[in-house]
């Protein structure tokens, strides 16, 4: 043989060789995943597939089918726009000061949001409608891609995707929208204990069951496209909702009714590896799982390691974590009501901690009671036509619930007092307590205090990892204030009304006001902070001395108030909390809805998507409420 034929052969032979071992690699390492999140707004597990007889959803249990169903899914926040701002940053949205429903705050410099992680990964990342996030900055990294099928729109087949598709058809505005002729029955809706029993209620029920019917076609559709362009074996689906349903107590309330949402995940075979633990196509979850863990789960299934900022677990991909023994919810302001309560869940037992236990569960929100069943059910409550579970949530909250929902799904059982619970309250209540710490919840500054002491270059976050000691004793503080039966005496609340931090007079003067603390250095303590540098001191001051106080007293708090309530002096945040205070005092008479009427409305240039509230209450509250 030719000795240049033989070198020549050798060569191809090598090379063949080394083609083929590239092969093998890339069959050993098959290409990224594409990512598909088909998302719906307003709803809980009320699917066929999560055992809902009353549901019509055939294209969702299809997908349930081949998919893993998890049973334990909290949003985090049971109301859209904190949701959404936990899920794009993969941290509670406590911990951004992002919380409270529409705001809008600074985001520490170094936080990446999971579209511009993915970006930089080389993914194509659309989101189809719906942002939604309570920052400053509504950029979020997102590239264009409108339509159906987002994905058509990348720059080359080769390129994995992450898309999100949104749907509202199944949102609280469409549940009341009328005239909508019934699909499903009413008479046949199942209605929670809380719920009163009327044509309206059980109108509304069926028509939100209308409305999943309506958003299941339209994920059916999507999942169509996804097939007939040949991708259905290379993406991995997720399907959820963005919170518990519309009605109300469901939506803005962090009970398992207003966090738990549906939850499937499909791994096609390629991508088995990067698949939850124990995946099983139509099998079932019980690994507990909320939306902050969302952002680093889609970054691992990705291949990259998520970054060290995301507070959130995991539970698929190459950076899978550990299970975790709790998933926690809160609820801050929601539109023009403010509100603080901290929720936990180990999947069974849900536990709640109110820290406005004076306040009722549920108090005028216009948007709110634009739906039928909450003005009738507080009409209802109003003729005292209810029975113990339906008033329960027009009136004042313990400090502490907790509820079985094996035994207890709509949760109208407090079980908080009850012997045989105490070391279950007493785990449940520390573990909030230290996810308060740990987290920096910025939730226990008043929203007009938050940002005050925040500097205009600052990000509530940077605040709170820069003062961890006062975080520590701000959630002693808040914790102890709010429980009359804590270790806190009237004597430490007016020592502590004196603190040089205006967050811990803050908390300090509002337990004086619940332990009733009518001594004379309780009523100089209060008075006095009446004139408080800080006008959430102020405001907690005169709330307190309207319980404390005497007629008199009482008068000059009112006078107070109105001071407190004038946006052009006080800015937005401070007046809506004053203009609450307001509300939660002595009986509006005439004379005092004149004067609410008659204050400034809003700031020439308010700032962004809070610029209604102080209106709205104003409207609420001089003139009367439906």
């Amino acid at each position: 043989m030719n000795p240049h034929t033989l070198i020549r052969g050798l060569l191809i032979g090598i090379s063949m060789a080394g083609a083929l071992s590239t092969t093998q690699r890339a069959e050993a390492e098959p290409t990224r995943p594409n990512i598909l999140w088909i998302t719906s707004e307003d709803n809980g597990p009320q699917l066929g597939c999560y055992g809902d007889t009353y549901a019509d959803t055939p294209n969702i249990d299809a997908l349930a089918a081949k998919s893993l169903r998890f049973q334990h899914c909290w949003s985090n926040a049971p109301v859209c726009a904190p949701a959404r701002t936990t899920i794009i940053s993969g941290m509670h949205a406590t911990s951004l000061g992002g919380h409270h429903m529409r705001s809008g705050v600074r985001l520490p410099a170094d936080v990446k949001l999971y579209p511009q992680v993915l970006r930089e990964a080389g993914y194509y990342c659309t989101n189809h409608s719906k942002t939604d996030y309570n920052f400053a900055n509504d950029d979020a990294g997102w590239q264009k891609g409108g339509g159906k099928s987002p994905w058509r729109s990348r720059p080359t087949e080769a390129t994995p995707f992450m898309s999100v598709i949104n749907f509202t058809v199944s949102h609280e505005s469409q549940i009341r929208k009328r005239p909508h002729t019934l699909v499903h029955d009413p008479a046949k809706a199942p209605l929670p204990k809380y719920h009163p029993d009327t044509p309206e209620v059980r109108h509304d029920w069926a028509q939100y069951y209308d409305k999943l019917t309506e958003m299941d076609k339209m994920v059916g559709g999507v999942l169509k496209d996804l097939e007939a362009d040949g991708l259905a074996d290379s993406t991995i689906i997720f399907y959820y909702g963005d919170h518990g349903s519309g009605m109300p107590r469901s939506k803005r309330w962090p009970f398992d009714s207003g966090l738990r949402v549906p939850l499937l995940v499909h791994v096609p075979e390629q991508f088995r590896s990067l698949a939850p633990k124990n995946y099983m196509p139509g099998g079932e979850s019980a690994q507990l799982v909320s939306f902050v863990d969302l952002a680093p789960t889609v970054i691992s299934l990705a291949g990259v390691k998520p970054p060290a900022n995301m507070q959130g677990v995991p539970f698929a991909g190459s950076f899978a974590g550990p299970a975790k023994p709790y998933l926690y919810g809160w609820r801050g302001r929601m539109d023009e009501r403010i509100d603080m309560v901290r929720s936990c869940t180990d999947g069974r037992y849900v536990y709640m901690r109110h820290f406005y236990p004076e306040r009722p569960y549920l108090k005028h929100v216009d948007y709110m009671f634009q739906t039928p069943t909450t003005r009738i059910w507080k009409q209802m409550f109003d003729e005292g036509k209810l029975n113990e579970d339906q008033a329960k949530f027009w009136q004042p909250k313990p400090v502490e619930e907790l509820f079985d929902l094996q035994s207890d799904p709509d949760e109208v059982k407090n079980l908080a007092g009850d012997a045989a619970h105490a070391d279950r309250v007493s785990m449940m209540r520390d573990a909030v307590h230290r996810w308060m710490i740990e987290t920096g919840d910025m939730g226990m500054f008043p929203e007009a205090e938050m940002h005050r002491v925040v500097a205009e270059d600052q990000s509530p976050r940077e605040f709170a990892l820069n003062h961890p000691g006062l975080m520590t004793r701000l959630a002693e503080t808040a914790l102890d204030a709010t429980d009359v039966d804590s270790d806190m005496s009237s004597e430490k609340a007016i020592e502590l009304s004196a603190d040089p931090e205006a967050v811990i007079r803050f908390w300090a003067v509002r337990g004086i006001g619940l332990r009733n603390a009518t001594t004379p250095a309780a009523i100089q303590a209060v008075k006095r902070a009446m004139n408080d540098e800080s006008p959430s001191v102020a405001i907690a001051a005169c709330e307190a001395i309207q319980i404390i106080g005497g007629k008199a007293e009482q008068q000059a708090a009112t006078e107070r108030l109105l001071e407190l309530a004038n946006v052009e002096t006080v800015g937005h945040f401070a007046a809506i909390e004053a203009l609450n205070v307001i509300d939660m005092g002595a009986p509006l008479d005439a004379k005092l809805k004149q004067q609410i009427a008659a204050l400034p409305r809003s700031l020439k240039k308010p700032p962004p998507r809070v610029g209604k509230y102080v209106g709205r209450l104003i409207d609420d509250m001089s003139v009367a409420t439906p």
